[in-house]
């Protein structure tokens, strides 16, 4: 698929909650084992956003899609598929996101999906919406949207989920027209480890492991890393490679090189990654946002750090985005898109 024969991004939208955890307040309820120095040094963490009652997913999700169309001015009645990237967590199970914010939004001429990668839900939409445009011609207008809210589970007292301490409450959308003209989203890749798929996760809740009257209290605290020693021997092995893997293969489908990066749409990592990260890349801070005041929104991440980086004129026309995403199971990848006019 040419430039000239493309998808490109038309606009973003994002609801955050307005109540938050502070830096401090997570320490706290780490009975001290971290302060709230290592916290915000360490960690990466001056706040998170914590979901009120009527935070639900799909109502988050809603809020998001509302807010894309508000912005790109886009008619709900164009949009051809709805694909939600929203947790498993919502208001209520076996009901389908996507359909949810189809009627809200009353986009009835659309279909939609749920569809779920975890924290690389994100980046794995946009393959998957791409896909479909080009090998669909009924398919012209896609909006990728989902909440997310799966810090509701932390246990801030188990010393192995530091690595979840970030997890943020809020909710993105980004609409993909064909052949929109400009933001052109070109390459993706993504790399799974499927021996991982059980390190991690909710532990009590599923078949294997139902609800009761004796473990209700800790369900509800019970994402945790259910093999810690594996998956972390397993991580340091392939991790930082398969990531690099992702983001140069998905510039070489882009036709561009590393140095062709202009802006890299990171999720939010520990500080001392977040550094490696783009010195590996030969970037400076002023080419990403490091979102230490909103922590980890999962799959969301990309969309907001992209609709931050238009909002404070970190991406222009002719700037090369970068997208990076990885989730638990496990899962990493990456999307490009070059901003501005089809060249």
């Amino acid at each position: 698929m040419s430039r000239s024969d493309h998808v490109g991004v038309v606009g973003t939208g994002i609801y955050l909650p307005k109540q938050k955890m502070t830096a401090a307040e997570i320490a706290s309820k780490t009975r001290g084992v971290w302060t709230e120095e290592a916290v915000i040094e360490k960690l990466g963490i001056r706040e998170i956003h914590v979901a009120g009652e009527e935070d639900g997913t799909q109502e988050m999700a809603v809020k998001a899609a509302k807010d894309a169309l508000d912005k790109t001015g886009i008619d709900p009645l164009s949009i051809d598929v709805i694909l939600d990237i929203g947790e498993e967590w919502k208001e209520y199970p076996l009901t389908t996101s996507a359909l949810y914010v189809q009627g809200e939004i009353g986009a009835k001429n659309a279909w939609g999906i749920d569809i779920q990668n975890r924290c690389s839900t994100g980046v794995s939409a946009f393959k998957i919406a791409k896909d479909m445009m080009v090998a669909d011609d009924d398919i012209g207008t896609i909006m990728i949207v989902g909440g997310y809210r799966n810090g509701d589970f932390v246990d801030f007292t188990d010393k192995h989920m530091s690595m979840m301490y970030n997890l943020s409450a809020g909710a993105g959308a980004i609409i993909l027209k064909k052949n929109y003209g400009k933001n052109a989203l070109l390459g993706s890749h993504i790399i799974a480890d499927g021996t991982l798929s059980r390190t991690a996760g909710v532990e009590i809740g599923g078949t294997k492991h139902p609800i009761t009257a004796d473990n209700v209290d800790e369900a509800y605290k019970s994402l945790r890393l259910m093999d810690p020693t594996r998956m972390k021997e397993r991580l340091n092995e392939v991790s930082v490679d398969n990531w690099f893997t992702c983001i140069d293969k998905a510039l070489e489908k882009s036709s561009l090189r590393r140095e062709d990066i202009d802006y890299l749409a990171i999720l939010h990592i520990k500080r001392s990654g977040h550094l490696g990260m783009l010195d590996a890349l030969g970037l400076t801070p002023e080419q990403t946002i490091y979102l230490e005041d909103v922590g980890h929104i999962g799959q969301i991440d990309q969309i907001l750090s992209l609709h931050r980086a238009l909002e404070q004129g970190k991406v222009q026309d002719g700037s090369v985005v970068c997208l990076i995403a990885a989730g638990i199971g496990y899962v990493w990848g990456a999307s490009i898109i070059e901003w501005g006019n089809i060249r």
